[in-house]
């Protein structure tokens, strides 16, 4: 028995990758989507007018190179965008006392939300961690906490656009930065 013609192989249309959207975008549609990653001005305009690049260590790379130099002004800039992360919707109430007062003493002393990267923390122990923490940076001298602020923002800003370039979620649930809808997780898709 003969077999007709092979039919070739189905190709699926070429759909574009996140990066080849976010590389070929318009700036200002760019720049609106890294201030979703880090709400620094002067960030988001140097990440978006180094485009294109040609994978995403290189855009990360260049987002990490772009929070080294924040200035301390871009830095309160940043800072003034972010809030603390949300508590797990099962957490007793009395830990969000807890967590609020430590927050609020923290804002008192350096004038700033509190910033942690809790990417890498099991979501059972980001309660815990975020206010041992607070407790400890408390201590700092202000300079000193600003470049632990700044590192963890830098660190936030990276998981941010891993987030919505890969289209992946963090290991824990975020908060969004202050006006969006969940604190140390990207305000884009929530």
């Amino acid at each position: 028995m003969t077999r007709g013609p092979t039919l070739p192989a189905h190709r699926h249309p070429y759909l574009p990758k996140p990066l080849d959207a976010f590389n070929a975008a318009p700036a200002d549609e760019a720049r609106a989507l890294l201030l979703h990653c880090l709400r620094s001005l002067r960030w988001s305009h140097r990440v978006a007018d180094h485009r294109p690049y040609p994978d995403l260590d290189s855009l990360l790379a260049a987002a990490d190179e772009a929070a080294y130099d924040l200035s301390p002004h871009d830095l309160s800039e940043a800072l003034a965008g972010e809030t603390l992360p949300d508590l797990p919707e099962d957490t007793y109430s009395a830990a969000h006392m807890a967590l609020s007062a430590a927050h609020a003493a923290y804002e008192a002393r350096f004038g700033h939300a509190f910033v942690i990267y809790l990417g890498d923390t099991h979501p059972d122990e980001s309660l815990d961690r975020t206010l041992e923490a607070i407790r400890s940076r408390l201590t700092n001298d202000p300079e000193e906490e600003r470049v632990i602020a700044a590192d963890e923002l830098r660190r936030l800003a990276r998981e941010r656009l891993l987030v919505l370039l890969r289209g992946t979620r963090p290991h824990r649930p975020a908060a969004p930065p202050r006006g969006g809808p969940g604190h140390n997780a990207p305000a884009h898709g929530r």
